[in-house]
């Protein structure tokens, strides 16, 4: 089965939005090899409406020699809206609805890992769901003070997460890895729920 990964820019406060304002002056070598890897680990995107409109307007005229751009505009995009009309990037498709079977059903295809950036409604979503496998957060010596915040307040489940990796760049950025608790066992246990209770769902 294949991993769902959430990968996310915040600050020491835990915002998220709009990260291409305040991460630049951190930026280094380090970073952009982490996110070149980090791509060529996955195999697909899957993004909310907005981060995908902003991606869709900023990427495909892009190029480079690493070939971030050309993967970026390659790999499948599966976009969770039940407003967008359209989704023109190249190999884009859209989820309307059951998006938690939707994107289950992705998850038990093989492949590489599924990643998920920015998107902070379809976030919350995945969370309710318990469909999350992995957490990569990337921590900037920054307070913005306000903003939109991963984990908001309201949601009603407790996430289990154990750390993985902590790793410190150069007094810029720190990477950390969570991981699901219990992962092996619990995440397929609470995966069979999901699909057996959407088919039921199906079925009425």
């Amino acid at each position: 089965m294949r991993k769902l990964v959430v990968t996310e820019f915040l600050s020491l406060d835990g915002v998220m939005e709009a990260p291409e304002k305040w991460t630049f002056q951190f930026w280094n070598d380090d970073l952009a090899k982490f996110k070149l890897d980090e791509l060529f680990a996955s195999d697909a995107h899957l993004l909310g409406r907005v981060t995908y409109q902003i991606f869709a307007g900023a990427w495909p005229s892009r190029s480079d020699e690493e070939g971030f751009a050309d993967r970026m505009n390659s790999l499948p995009k599966y976009v969770v809206s039940t407003t967008l009309k359209k989704a023109e990037w190249k190999n884009s498709h859209l989820i309307r609805e059951n998006s938690a079977a939707e994107i289950l059903k992705l998850k038990q295809q093989p492949g590489r890992n599924i990643l998920v950036a920015g998107s902070a409604t379809l976030v919350q979503t995945l969370i309710q769901h318990d469909l999350i496998d992995e957490y990569h957060f990337l921590v900037f010596p920054i307070v913005l003070g306000g903003g939109k915040r991963l984990f908001q307040r309201g949601t009603d489940r407790d996430v289990q997460l154990s750390l993985s990796r902590l790793s410190e760049n150069d007094r810029r950025w720190v990477h950390a890895r969570f991981l699901r608790a219990g992962e092996s066992v619990q995440g397929n246990q609470r995966n069979a729920e999901i699909l057996q209770d959407t088919e039921r769902d199906g079925r009425r």
